[in-house]
This record gives C-alpha cells, structure tokens and sequence, in this order.
C-alpha cells in the first residue's frame, strides 16, 4: 500500500480562460515562444516572465526533457493518464499539488485580487480533475496568501470538499514570513478543520529565495532554494511559536529530503535552545526537535544514504515518501528503490512511511 505524499498536476494553460472569474480572464496567463530550434516557451502573466533568472539555456534544457519525457508530463493533465501512471508505479493514493500555480503564486508583486481569482480557478479545476475517482485522486488546496484575510475563506471551501490538505510556499510574500501575526487566523482555521499544511518549494519564484540574491544558474538556485527555505520555515513556524500555539497542527516539508533535517535540529537543540532561548521564551517552551516529532513530518528521497541513521535518530512517525511525478527532475523509476530501502530499515518502518505515516499526516480513510 503506498500514499503518494507529493504529486504533481500540470495545470493546461487554456483551462484559465475556462475557470477563471470573468473580470480577470484577459489577464490569464499564457506562454510565450522564446528562443530557435527546440521549441521554448516561457510563462508570462501580464506581460511578464514568471520565472525568475531562468535563463534561454536553461528553458531549452528544460524543454529537451520535456520531450523526451511527454507521457508522463500528459499524465500530469489528465486524470485518465494520471490514474494509469498511479498504477504503474503501484500508488494507490496521490496527494495532487500545483506546478504552474505555485509559481504564479510566488510572484511578490502580484495584485493580490488577480491572486486571488487564481486560487479560485485553480482550485475549481483541480476539484473536477479529482472528481474522475476522489477515492485515489486527493486535491492539495491553495490559498491566497497575497491577501491573508482571504486565506481562511479559501481554506473552508475546499475543506468542504473533503480536502485536507493546503500547499504553501516556504518563502516570505509581501514581507510576511509564515509567522507572521497576519496569519494567525490561517493557523487556527487549519487546526480546527483538520487540514494538513504541506510546505513546498520551487525554483526561480518571484519572491525573495535562499540563494538568489548571489546565484544566477538553475543548477545553484534549485539547490539552495528547496532545502535551505525549508529551514528556515521550519525555524519561523518554532521561533515564531505557531507550533507552540497549535500543537494539533500538522506541517510537512517536502521535497527537499531529509538530510537537512537532524543537523537543523540538533543545532536548534543544543546551540539556539540552550543558549539562546530567553528571547523567545513564550514562543518556544520545548525544546525545537520535540516540536517537529510532535506534529511535522518530513518527505525522504529513498536513495538518500543516511536514512537508517536518521530513523535511528527522529524515529519512524515523521517521514513520508513523495514521487514528485510528473516533474522533469523526478526519477522515473523512484518507486523501484523503495524494495531496497526496506531491506536498509527496521521491519515495519518502510510501511510507515508509505502508508500509515502519509494517512496521519492527510487524514486519508
């Protein structure tokens, strides 16, 4: 039995002009062809490029995998596809996140009213892709996280629906970090309607990232800016005492693996806690690694090499396995380590973490 904790759509860009609200359609976003040769295309929203320092080679690259890998990218738009791709990998239920989405989401400057009649639309659409079988097909929502007043709206909605689970971007927007007072009632709505918050990254977003500020290459900001943001959300979430007030919270940090997570810890533990608490003493009453084990899990990559370690050390509670299916830096056969990895671990822990963990962390039934 296998929980796909993080799985991608691929939003088909005529779907805007479908779903979204009448007075924002003509600001839809759309692609533009860039470049010669292998065609290229860049997303643009309201004449601008979404991406950031994405460079002419790098979207060339980019659209070199794309080709050779186009099944599984139409699985990403259809649920029919989608549901054959499921089954070949052997997962039974998928946790379906945005891919374009997420990047226009992180753009700092967006009119927080287009951003919000983005959330609609793409939540409207993904309710109908996950309609084909809700059983197996499991929608992540969005927020408008450009308007925090907004955000508890969104969240009832698709709560309503059954989801329960909400991406955000790790990143600050508009200057406010996921700590932010503005979203103390974004917290609480998420405690009272038992809906999982799952973490996510992505590359060359618009809005201020680990490692932009000094890089240029797509090769040195997708390093940086997946693991080293999750640190720091994860630092916000207990520095800013959100977990210390909603200890039914439940946050996961995906797709950035593990590695980063016990050197994090244990420098929150023995060098921050212990030295340095008394500054934060009402948000952070318990020590940092007590707080994640209570209520945060963590996405592994299965070929990671230190993962006995690191159950040895977190224990098994906490970790969740995500595809990132259909993404171009995903490995195809990502599922075929996992039979290796059982044999690495304790009997039981791989189960854990394909099913009894991931059902926890989203509630599935």
């Amino acid at each position: 039995m296998l929980i796909d904790a993080d799985r991608h759509v691929i939003e088909p860009i005529d779907m805007w002009a479908h779903y979204l609200e009448e007075p924002f359609r003509e600001r839809a976003p759309y692609f533009l062809d860039v470049g010669s040769g292998l065609q290229t295309r860049r997303l643009m929203l309201d004449g601008e490029p979404v991406h950031h320092k994405l460079s002419e080679r790098a979207v060339r690259e980019l659209a070199a995998v794309g080709t050779r890998r186009g099944p599984e990218l139409w699985a990403g738009r259809d649920p029919a596809a989608q549901l054959r791709a499921m089954d070949r990998a052997h997962v039974d239920i998928a946790l379906l996140f945005p891919t374009n989405t997420l990047s226009l989401l992180g753009i700092d400057t967006l009119d927080p009213a287009l951003a919000g009649a983005i959330t609609r639309a793409y939540n409207r659409w993904l309710h109908d892709f996950c309609a084909h079988d809700p059983a197996r097909l499991r929608g992540v929502g969005v927020v408008n996280v450009h308007d925090p007043a907004a955000m508890v709206e969104d969240l009832a909605c698709f709560a309503a629906w059954g989801w329960r689970a909400v991406v955000l971007r790790p990143n600050p927007v508009k200057g406010r970090i996921l700590s932010d007072p503005a979203h103390e009632p974004f917290w609480a709505a998420c405690e009272r309607l038992d809906v999982a918050v799952a973490l996510h990254e992505g590359a060359h977003a618009r809005v201020p990232s680990a490692g932009a500020d000094r890089f240029e290459t797509r090769f040195a900001l997708h390093a940086c800016s997946h693991p080293m943001e999750q640190m720091m959300a994860l630092l916000a979430l207990i520095e800013g005492g959100v977990l210390e007030r909603h200890p039914a919270l439940r946050v996961a940090f995906l797709e950035a693996g593990c590695g980063w997570l016990p050197y994090w810890l244990w420098r929150l533990d023995e060098i921050e806690y212990r030295n340095l608490s008394g500054e934060v003493a009402e948000n952070v009453r318990r020590r940092p690694s007590e707080y994640f084990r209570r209520q945060c899990f963590v996405a592994i990559e299965p070929d990671e090499p230190y993962l006995p370690e690191l159950v040895r050390y977190l224990g098994e509670d906490n970790l969740i396995f995500g595809t990132d299916f259909p993404h171009l830096d995903h490995d195809s056969d990502i599922t075929e380590k996992l039979a290796p990895l059982g044999q690495q671990l304790p009997g039981g822990v791989l189960e854990k973490i394909l099913w009894d963990n991931p059902a926890r962390l989203y509630s599935v039934q």
